[in-house]
């Protein structure tokens, strides 16, 4: 940075000046950002971790983390000042953007990292969710803070640098206590440490350094999760690490029988908002659903009764929901590539290439182009820039600088996108956390192909 300030300088300023845009033209205040201020509020207020109503009742619905900050921030600022909380994430998502530079300096080269920090600052999907009260900036800083710690610790791997590990662990920890999700860089980590401890096995080579820096990570991130866990025993008697499934309380009914039902022909986020958000509560419009949701006209004639049954009460019940489950079940055995393989990889290419528009002001069908251009513009606008971030970061992978550790970012990227596939709603924000890979694996292109000269890629 002493070497390149002034260009640090004026990119920081520009990434600032972006979230500033956002933080007064497009603050997000979502349905969720009132369910974590609720429970931060009764927290603060009558110390207990639960949702208002008819008095204060505990709940495990959410994880920890967010609530945590929001508490912090009501605390310092005053109670539900939420636009308190989103100017301290401006400076966490800037704080993000050093994180990915210095990845990419450890991964390729200092010109990498110059590439990367101007990619991250002008990232708009950053940005955007900057200026949202929900956990995926906090999120996606411990995401690049545990990569960059791991790829530190991997560099002196075998020097027992066990305190890198450690914050490693820490750093993923609290990533799950954000969001529950962010168990797959666990996993993705240490399925690495084993690939690595593996190869040096089959080379006879000493593996203390991958094991033990193995087993001080996996501790870390599992001490980060215990007061959570004794706090959901004693309260609820029962273990509990995370957070359940679908949201739900205790005891509460969950339409599984629906949800597997949807799996059967959920491809988008469209389907989300139309369909999947509706239950319970909301009618449902058959003509909303896709012609892939019929198998046949008698399938669709027993949908529409089932359909027409739910908007009667706007809720289903079990006897309701074990007919959802056979139709799912009927559909699947009709086309199994279709729910195992292919709409799977759907709803991940969606996840992936979708404008991130969801809690910005343009149409679900945004394509339409019918009521609302300034959304429509909006949106074709994100969509370009990110296909532009994904193709930059093929691009780097295949025809750019060596990276080092790659093998660590893949996985996690796989993993992840894998995981996504299984998910009944493909929303594009769960593919944000994979975004400071995306950026590092782009900035390998520019250190190949931008015309700075060579020493200056010296540190």
């Amino acid at each position: 940075m002493r070497q390149y300030f002034r260009f640090f300088l004026v990119a920081t300023l520009a990434g600032f000046a972006l979230r500033l845009v956002f933080l007064f033209r497009f603050p997000a205040i979502t349905a969720d950002s009132l369910v974590y201020g609720d429970i931060a509020k009764n927290w603060l207020q009558r110390g207990i971790y639960g949702l208002g109503g008819n008095g204060v009742s505990p709940t495990y619905i959410r994880v920890p983390g967010y609530p945590a900050f929001l508490a912090a921030i009501f605390a310092l600022f005053g109670m539900e000042h939420y636009r308190a909380a989103l100017a301290v994430q401006v400076f966490f998502d800037m704080g993000t953007c050093f994180l990915i530079a210095d990845l990419a300096r450890r991964m390729i080269s200092v010109r990498a990292a110059k590439a990367a920090f101007f990619l991250a600052a002008l990232c708009p999907f950053f940005a955007n969710y900057a200026a949202a009260a929900l956990a995926e900036c906090l999120e996606i800083f411990f995401t690049a803070l545990a990569l960059d710690l791991a790829c530190a610790a991997l560099e002196s791997m075998d020097q027992g640098r066990i305190r890198l590990w450690l914050g490693c662990g820490l750093a993923t920890g609290i990533g799950i206590l954000l969001r529950p999700d962010g168990g797959l860089l666990l996993a993705g980590i240490v399925a690495y440490l084993a690939w690595i401890g593996l190869n040096r096995m089959r080379a006879h080579r000493p593996v203390s350094g991958p094991l033990s820096g193995m087993l001080v990570f996996i501790a870390a991130a599992c001490l980060a999760l215990v007061p959570w866990g004794i706090r959901n025993l004693r309260t609820f008697h029962r273990f509990e690490l995370l957070a359940p499934r679908y949201a739900n309380e205790e005891n509460s009914f969950v339409p599984e029988g629906f949800n597997r039902w949807t799996k059967t022909w959920m491809a988008d986020y469209v389907s989300v908002e139309e369909i999947y958000w509706n239950v319970p509560g909301e009618a449902l419009d058959a003509d909303k659903l896709p012609a892939r949701a019929f198998d046949s006209d008698l399938q669709r004639q027993e949908t529409q009764q089932l359909l027409d049954e739910y908007n009667t009460t706007l809720h289903i019940a079990p006897d309701l929901d074990t007919r959802f489950a056979e139709l799912a079940a009927e559909r699947i055995r009709a086309g199994p590539l279709r729910y195992y393989v292919w709409l799977p990889f759907t709803r991940i290419a969606d996840m992936w290439l979708r404008p991130r528009t969801e809690i910005l002001p343009s149409d679900t069908r945004w394509w339409e182009f019918n009521d609302d251009p300034f959304g429509s513009v909006l949106a074709v606008t994100f969509g370009v820039v990110g296909i532009f971030y994904v193709s930059l970061a093929l691009m780097g992978l295949w025809q750019g600088a060596p990276i080092g550790y790659s093998g660590l970012l893949l996985t996690f990227l796989v993993l992840r996108s894998a995981f996504l596939g299984t998910l009944e709603n493909p929303e594009p924000r769960y593919t944000l956390e994979c975004f400071p890979v995306v950026i590092v694996l782009a900035s390998a292109w520019f250190a190949r192909h931008s015309q700075v000269p060579p020493e200056s890629a010296t540190t």
